[in-house]
């Protein structure tokens, strides 16, 4: 063993054995704090839905997890690499796929893995879950048994069964195909295919390979035996396995050799090493090789690109492009099928899955693909035929797809009836804000082009290009970006997106603008008693670009504007002041942000703007941050926060806390709200109850109000780190006379998407 490989094998021990035993955890959820919570989850609660499952069966999907876990279940046979070792040896291979539909669909897994090999006895075994399951997951059982135990389990149960090994490589490997055949310029119905394996992967990948419109006369398979064709001995005394009788061939080809001879596509699901050189020079013009054999495929690419340089190749192998893995379709075909309650997964549903797989690699690559393979040109071509794992947009594509095709085939029980809202019903394993950004994007999406333009300052900054594409395909904004136009398209081609300068976009150009006399005359006009010069006023539109961002929102030729994604806040905020300045009545700035929890978002001010706000400025935040709360469609619940709860401190920052309050209940008095307060007591109502059983503040706060910068910053920090795992929105500006953002350096893609649809929706005001 190499050290490397040693030193891989001792993360892996540790990995799995700590911090905590295995990767799978069960945990409830539903609370269980209190005797009513217990007389609920048990007895006597637990009997009303018990009886009312036993007179309608289809509630079982109401009232239990049953409508959203999957048996993962093996019997070790012929696990990954590593071959029959068995159902306990197998478990944490078990465990870690739960992992994934966890992490990847939201779908809770159960592993079991049974220690029988007898088909039938396996077959009756799983059978008798169906009551438990809505859905089955076969893994890792070799075959010829495998096709026969799914067989029977899909004539038995009325519930989704899936044979992972076989169907997944399938539906990856011709998504993989469909878009090789694209590059190529080959006609899927007159290609030639030759095959290096008959087991139950080999087989699924021809079926849907077939089901696409590949000609069954034109595929030949190779096992162990040689080519499969009609005057093999097991073919011609009856004794060739069900799965293989139907790739059986009429042809004088008798090895792998001969098969792959002017071949134009090699699928291998077989063993390592056994696509050599000289058969990759034999095959047909610009070949496609899908040497799926792991941990080591049929042939190296470095292999098949030195003998054929104009060969497509993908492999099993995540350290080469093109990685067939499984992952990219499992968690998403069960998620449809799920949710649509269907009763087993037909081919329309696969080929649907195949389709999605293709078309998503098509469109421009995501963030956080962008970020996980940084360094690799992601743009469709030879050596990226399909998406990464990591491509959150595929439960957003598949699962809707799988769950019309289920409804289509008449084995959806559940059909879903309004598909729109069911993907943006997905975003919520995708975007995390998502929900609360919800009303922010319809409105959004409600106004006219001409009214939401959004100029983005960084508009060279990927970030921005990036959420600039997406706010053109969700009709949320009318981009505006203020960049070098060059720059900015050769950064647009190399990130594979789809929009144009001029067409899609509004381009503004600092080096040279037709609006550049107009701008730094404006400038001047506003900053000559500041020591602007016109040649001072000059210099500075030509050098900022929040500084032109903010002359077209304050001339009309921009909605709004976004801005911070480099630089200093507080420099951004002068600039905007400068030009753009205070609504009428607002005597200061103030920044809210947002976070994601688990018991809903929290709002917290002012983390950027006032380094010691006074009552009154605090009172006037809260307002404007209660009304920024309201936007969202949530009604504000404020705590005004201290080292302090109901008076038990008399300091001077406690007192300007208590006043605060005051003065915002005089003001507001329709708004729910209380103070000073622990930041417990503002979360807790048994707590601040426990202070002041008259609090007129009811529930958990989600607006608080920090009595200084640094108690909002920290206390917004923390909280982004701890419990909200980074999901917020934010820095949300206030006070401003014309809408203008002032993101930060750390801002991510979706940040800067949430916070144009936000700019946009302002608007509506």
């Amino acid at each position: 063993m190499t050290p490397a490989e040693q030193a891989l094998r001792d993360a892996a021990f540790e990995y799995h054995r700590s911090p905590s035993r295995g990767k799978i955890s069960v945990s409830p959820t539903k609370p269980l704090s209190n005797q009513r919570d217990l007389s609920l989850a048990y007895s006597p609660g637990v009997a009303y839905p018990c009886l009312a499952i036993q007179a309608d069966p289809t509630l079982a999907a109401e009232y239990t997890s049953r409508g959203n876990l999957v048996g993962v279940i093996t019997n070790g046979t012929a696990v990954l690499g590593l071959g029959d070792i068995g159902p306990l040896a197998s478990k944490p291979v078990m465990e870690g796929k739960g992992c994934l539909f966890k992490k990847f669909a939201g779908i809770d897994v159960f592993d079991i893995e049974l220690d029988e090999r007898d088909p039938d006895k396996l077959v009756d075994i799983i059978a008798a879950l169906e009551p438990t399951l809505g859905g089955i997951n076969l893994e890792d059982i070799k075959a010829p048994e495998c096709f026969y135990i799914e067989k029977k389990l899909r004539e038995r149960m009325n519930i989704p069964v899936f044979h992972d090994d076989q169907h997944g490589t399938a539906i990856i490997s011709s998504a993989a195909l469909l878009n090789g055949l694209e590059l190529v310029g080959k006609d899927i119905d007159k290609v030639k295919v030759a095959v290096s394996g008959a087991g139950a992967a080999a087989i699924a990948c021809l079926d849907v390979m077939v089901g696409l419109g590949v000609k069954v006369e034109n595929v030949l398979v190779c096992d162990s035996k040689g080519v499969i064709q009609t005057e093999r001995e097991d073919a011609k005394s009856g004794k060739l396995d069900e799965s293989k009788r139907r790739y059986c061939s009429v042809t004088s080809d008798r090895t792998l050799a001969d098969a792959v001879k002017g071949a134009d596509v090699f699928l291998g699901c077989s063993a390592a090493g056994v696509m050599t050189v000289d058969m990759v020079k034999s095959m047909g013009d610009k070949p496609i090789i899908l040497a799926l054999a792991n941990p080591e495929p049929e042939i190296r690419p470095e292999l098949a690109k030195a003998a054929r340089p104009d060969c497509i190749i993908a492999t099993g192998r995540s350290d080469y492009p093109n990685q067939v893995n499984n992952v990219l379709c499992f968690p998403y075909i069960f998620r449809g099928a799920l949710d649509c309650g269907a009763t087993r997964i037909t081919e329309e549903m696969k080929l649907a899955c195949v389709r999605q797989i293709a078309d998503l690699v098509k469109s421009e690559t995501s963030e956080e693909v962008a970020n996980a393979y940084a360094g690799q040109e992601l743009v469709f071509g030879p050596d990226y035929l399909i998406p990464k794992p990591f491509d959150s947009r595929l439960i957003l594509k598949i699962a809707p797809a799988v769950a019309q095709a289920a409804a289509d085939s008449g084995v959806a029980t559940r059909p879903i009836e309004d598909m729109d809202a069911y993907r943006e019903s997905l975003g919520r394993f995708v975007y995390q804000t998502g929900i609360l950004m919800r009303p922010i994007f319809n409105a959004a999406k409600a106004l006219p082009k001409d009214k939401k333009r959004v100029a983005y300052a960084d508009g060279e900054d990927d970030r921005a290009l990036r959420a600039a594409q997406m706010a053109i395909d969700d009709n949320l904004a009318t981009p505006i970006l203020i960049g070098r136009p060059a720059v900015i398209a050769a950064r647009i081609e190399k990130a594979g997106l789809r929009m144009r300068l001029g067409v899609d976009v509004e381009n503004c150009n600092p080096e040279d603008d037709p609006r550049f006399r107009q701008y730094w005359e404006q400038y001047h006009k506003l900053m000559a008693r500041n020591g602007a010069t016109p040649e001072v006023a000059k210099a500075a539109v030509r050098r900022s670009n929040t500084i032109i961002g903010s002359l077209m929102v304050s001339l009309g030729d921009a909605d709004a504007l976004i801005c911070g994604l480099a630089g200093n806040y507080m420099t951004h905020l002068e600039r905007i002041d400068s030009i753009i300045g205070k609504k009428p009545g607002a005597t200061n700035y103030a920044a809210v942000n947002a976070l994601m929890t688990d018991k809903g978002p929290l709002f917290v001010a002012d983390t950027y703007v006032n380094e010691d706000p006074s009552a009154e400025q605090l009172a006037e935040i809260a307002w404007m941050s209660a009304q920024e709360v309201m936007r969202f469609g949530i009604p504000p619940k404020v705590a005004f926060l201290s080292h302090s709860s109901f008076g038990s401190s008399k300091r001077p920052g406690a007192r300007k806390m208590r006043l605060a309050r005051d003065l915002f209940v005089a003001q507001h008095p329709e708004i729910e709200c209380d103070g000073e307060l622990h930041g417990d007591a503002a979360l807790q109502p048994e707590i601040r109850t426990s202070y002041n059983a008259d609090s007129t503040l009811s529930g958990s706060a989600n607006l608080l109000i920090c009595p200084n910068l640094d108690a909002a910053n920290i206390l917004y920090n923390v909280l982004k780190t701890t419990t909200s795992g980074g999901v917020t929105v934010g820095p949300i500006l206030m006070g401003g006379a014309g809408t203008a953002y002032i993101l930060t350096p750390a801002a991510t893609v979706r940040r800067v998407l949430n916070m144009t649809a936000l700019a946009a929706a302002s608007q509506c005001l």
